[in-house]
């Protein structure tokens, strides 16, 4: 399991915070390898072949451990460029492996495993040379200030895959059977005229209610001939609901952004995106279809503070609050690792939002999030204690929920509260929870959410009068945190409950 290591990240120098972007263009490179041979990165690509590079240190443990799989190894001999050093001959002919010693100040000695230095800048592991026939290069003796730009790892090791149409993906520490199943993801080179394909989608990942949305698409021109011109159509169902041009001179393996008009009062759901271009003999990698979820969840107060645990490998993990329009507002992260597994409070920061609609994005650089057997974590955006919105459960690359800050709900509240004489019981709770209030004639909705906004009990009541001791049942709800919110046309009461 990748981990990044803190101290040789500061001896790095590198920016923790940056990283492998999936779906982004790898620039090309020209390196020497410790056999002197030259390495060109797109003479690889343009020849059809899957590139995979294993950045690594020779200090560094976890790198060690996955050398010695032979991972690497075992898919150059079986997949590399026919008459490569030990490759098959029955090779599919199709990939191949550069190891990458991605340390700054790096010896010859180190690769080779003679050393005897116990210092980061001295230290290895072993030989790292022996038994490898895949080029091995030496980073500190080439442009390593240029590699480190256009592929920013942020730990060791750092395992790409980089297709032949330039887009590279962090693909982890696999075996080598999955590293050749992902080179499959890889869309065919380019042979064709005329052909598009989608990249990435760059809009916000959720909207609020009330706010207009205006999609960002960018796709490659897999085409063997400049593109001039292409057209993005975005349905809601069967209506286009935005629209986007592109002119220009795209070269070849060219990625372009377009911006469409945007959808106004969209109220979330699914987007389907197709990009068009006269003449595309491929249009099956046109299309793609995003769900934008409408953001519920309200925080009524501009002074939010933000509360982070991690599991163990708190180094992985990083989250920013974002506005509608992805400009960060507020992040942190990385954390430290620790030596076993649990749950991991850190520093709480507090944030002073206006008004308006927000995202909380939550990633993990090593990919498996922070729920499982490393112990578990959470990010939640609370006031006075009271979490609104928040992400827990997180076992992949990335996780964001959306939010609505307006104040002007905050302003009442707490006498509401007194007003109706409210009292939520047991809390902790198991099987049921009471909620007795004083009702004003007055139909009332009672909704239970987690901590990511979604509901997971919900409940109406008709015109309720007089003093009411509504019981709600639990079943079928998990453990944990939660937010019971009961609301009328009278104002909305929110409070914490635990279920145990």
């Amino acid at each position: 399991m990748k981990k990044i290591l803190l101290t040789g990240l500061l001896f790095l120098g590198l920016n923790a915070n940056s990283q492998i972007v999936n779906g982004t263009a790898a620039k090309n490179f020209t390196l020497v390898d410790i056999n002197g041979n030259t390495q060109d990165l797109y003479t690889y690509l343009d020849a059809g072949k899957t590139v995979f590079i294993d950045v690594s240190a020779t200090w560094c443990g976890p790198c060690w451990d996955y050398h010695n799989t032979n991972a690497l190894e075992d898919l150059w001999i079986n997949h590399g460029p026919a008459g490569g050093t030990n490759v098959s001959q029955t090779t599919t002919d199709d990939v191949v492996v550069l190891f990458v010693e991605g340390e700054t100040s790096n010896t010859l000695a180190q690769l080779q495993g003679t050393t005897t230095a116990q210092t980061y800048a001295g230290f290895t592991q072993g030989d790292w040379i022996t038994g490898v026939s895949h080029p091995i290069i030496d980073l500190s003796s080439n442009d390593k200030a240029s590699f480190r730009a256009n592929f920013p790892y942020t730990g060791f090791p750092t395992i790409i895959k980089i297709c032949p149409n330039r887009l590279m993906e962090d693909v982890g520490q696999a075996s080598a059977t999955a590293l050749y199943s992902a080179k499959t993801d890889c869309p065919a080179p380019a042979t064709s005229s005329v052909d598009v394909l989608y990249n990435a989608f760059l809009s916000a990942p959720v909207n609020c209610p009330g706010e207009s949305y205006t999609p960002v698409v960018s796709f490659m021109n897999n085409s063997t001939t400049p593109l001039t011109s292409a057209t993005i159509s975005v349905k809601s169902g069967a209506t286009v609901v935005a629209t986007g041009t592109y002119s220009g001179s795209l070269e070849k393996y060219g990625i372009a952004t377009v911006t469409c008009s945007p959808i106004v009062n969209f109220a979330g759901g699914n987007l389907v995106i197709n990009i068009d271009a006269s003449g595309d003999v491929n249009t099956v990698n046109n299309i793609i279809t995003k769900n934008i979820p409408l953001s519920t969840s309200n925080v009524p107060a501009n002074n939010v503070i933000v509360k982070v645990s991690t599991d163990r490998y708190g180094s992985e993990t990083t989250w920013a609050i974002k506005s509608i329009n992805g400009v960060t507002k507020i992040s942190g992260g990385p954390y430290t690792d620790q030596t076993s597994a649990g749950t991991y409070a850190q520093t709480n920061k507090t944030a002073n939002l206006l008004n308006g609609c927000y995202y909380l994005e939550v990633k993990d650089s090593y990919g498996d999030g922070f729920t499982g057997s490393a112990g578990n974590g959470s990010v939640a955006i609370t006031v006075n204690g009271v979490t609104y919105a928040g992400v827990t459960s997180f076992t992949s690359t990335s996780a964001t929920v959306g939010f609505v800050v307006n104040n002007a709900l905050s302003a009442g509240i707490d006498e509401l509260a007194t007003s109706m004489d409210l009292n939520v019981y047991p809390n902790p709770a198991s099987d049921k929870l009471n909620v007795a209030f004083n009702a004003d004639n007055v139909d009332y909705t009672i909704n239970i959410s987690d901590l990511a906004g979604r509901i997971v009990s919900s409940t109406s009541y008709s015109k309720l009068a007089d003093y009411q001791n509504l019981e709600i049942p639990l079943t079928g709800i998990s453990s944990g945190n939660y937010i019971i919110s009961i609301s009328s046309i009278n104002g909305n009461v929110n409070q914490h409950i635990v279920v145990e």
